[in-house]
C-alpha cells in the first residue's frame, strides 16, 4: 500500500435519504448539500434513455469512444474531437490528470476552500499541494499570492470557475493575465462545472483560452445544470497533445451507453439549460437580499449555491434539518454551503434564516 495512502481518510457518503427522514421524524427530505439540480432532468433524457432500454439489451460494450457525444461536444465548442476526453464524471477526469502528469515530489497550486478532489488526487500520486488562501473579505482567488506559490516543482494549477465551495467567479480577464505570468510547461486546469450558473456577464466561459495557450485545459460537467448527476458525465478541452496522454490511460469502455445517450438529450435541449439558470438566478438574488438583510456573512456566488456564516451556523443547520432541508457542513469552521432550492423551498427557509437571526 502506498504510505499516503494509510494517511487519507476515505470518503463518507451522507447518510440516506430515508434513514435521515426516520431519525427526525420527518415525510420530506430536501438534499441542498451536493449542489444537484432541485429542478431535475430534462424530460427528453428519460424519453432517450427509456427508448434505449425498451430497443436494446444490455449484452455488448458501449461505444469506448463515446463518438456521438464527442462529435456533438467538438461541434459546439469548435475544437477538434481529439481535443477531448471524456469520464466518468469530472472525478475519474481529475484522476486521469493527475495519473498522468504528476509524479512524486511534484507540487500543484490550489485556491482554498477548494473541492476535495483537486488535493486527494495530487497527494495519491505524490505531489506537494500548496495551499493559497482565498482572498478573506470577497472569496476570490488571490492570484498574486498563486503566482508565488508557484516554482520549477509546480505541474498543475487549478482554477474552479465559479469556486467550489465559495461560487466566487473570475473574470476571464483575470485569468488570462494571472496565465500569461506562468511557465508553458505549468498545465492550468480551469473547472466549469458550474459555471452555466454565470449571469453577471454575457460570456462567463474561458473556452477562449484554450486557443491561445497550449497549457490551459478546460472541465466541464452534466451534472450540475444539466441534471445528470447520477449519470456521472464529464469533459475535459485540451490541446490534441495533452488530451492523447490522457486517453493512453482512460479505462475502455469508461462510458456506459445509458450514460452516453442521456448526456447527448440533455445537451440538446438547451431550453430545459436556460430555465434551470433562470430560476436559479431568481433565487441566488433573493437569498442575496435575504443574507444582508439579516446581515448574515456570504461571498456572492455566481454558481448555484451560496457560502455563508451566521453566528452557531451548527444551529441553523439543525433547524434547517428539522424542517426537512440539508446543507453542506465542515468546508469551513462556522460556514455552510447551501444549493439553492426551488422557489417554495426557499421562502420556508429564508423565514427560519429570519426567526433564527432574530435570536442572536
Amino acid at each position: 500500500m502506498k504510505k499516503i495512502i494509510g494517511q487519507l481518510k476515505p470518503y463518507v457518503p451522507e447518510e440516506p435519504a430515508e434513514s435521515v427522514k426516520a431519525r427526525l421524524g420527518v415525510d420530506r427530505l430536501v438534499r441542498l448539500s451536493a449542489n444537484e439540480n432541485p429542478y431535475g432532468t430534462s424530460p427528453k433524457v428519460r424519453e432517450a434513455v427509456l427508448d434505449y432500454v425498451v430497443n436494446n439489451d444490455a449484452n455488448l460494450y458501449p461505444d469506448g469512444n463515446a463518438s456521438a457525444l464527442r462529435a456533438k461536444l467538438a461541434n459546439y465548442w469548435t475544437v477538434e474531437e481529439n481535443q477531448l476526453v471524456i469520464g466518468v464524471g469530472l472525478d475519474e477526469v481529475i484522476s486521469m490528470v493527475n495519473k498522468t502528469f504528476i509524479n512524486t515530489g511534484d507540487s500543484i497550486v490550489i485556491s482554498v476552500p477548494a473541492f476535495s478532489e483537486y488535493g486527494l488526487n495530487g497527494l495519491v500520486e505524490g505531489a506537494v499541494i500548496r495551499e493559497v488562501p482565498c482572498i478573506e473579505a470577497t472569496g476570490q482567488y488571490d492570484f498574486g499570492a498563486m503566482r508565488k506559490a508557484v516554482d520549477d516543482t509546480t505541474r498543475i494549477v487549478w482554477i474552479c470557475n465559479p469556486n467550489n465551495p465559495t461560487g466566487t467567479y473570475e473574470s476571464v480577464e483575470d485569468i488570462h493575465k494571472f496565465i500569461g505570468t506562468l511557465p508553458d510547461n505549468v498545465l492550468v486546469i480551469i473547472d466549469e462545472a458550474y459555471i452555466d450558473f454565470v449571469t453577471s456577464v454575457a460570456v462567463p466561459t474561458a473556452r477562449v483560452l484554450l486557443d491561445e495557450f497550449p497549457n490551459v485545459c478546460i472541465m466541464r460537467t452534466f451534472s450540475k445544470a444539466y441534471g445528470l448527476a447520477n449519470y456521472r458525465v464529464g469533459y475535459m478541452m485540451s490541446s490534441a497533445e495533452l488530451a492523447n496522454y490522457i486517453q493512453t490511460i482512460r479505462l475502455p469502455y469508461n462510458l456506459n451507453t445509458l450514460s452516453q445517450v442521456a448526456a447527448e438529450a440533455a445537451f440538446e435541449d438547451q431550453e430545459f439549460l436556460r430555465a434551470t439558470v433562470r430560476q436559479n438566478a431568481v433565487e441566488r438574488d433573493l437569498w442575496e437580499q435575504t443574507l444582508d438583510e439579516v446581515k448574515a456573512t456570504y461571498y456572492k456566488s455566481g454558481a448555484n449555491f451560496i457560502f455563508m456564516s451566521v453566528p452557531n451556523v451548527e444551529a441553523l443547520a439543525d433547524e434547517w434539518l428539522a424542517k426537512g432541508y440539508q446543507v453542506r457542513r465542515g468546508q469551513r469552521e462556522n460556514w455552510l454551503r447551501v444549493t439553492l432550492p426551488p422557489a417554495d423551498d426557499g421562502v420556508i427557509m429564508r423565514s427560519v434564516l429570519k426567526d433564527y437571526m432574530a435570536r442572536q
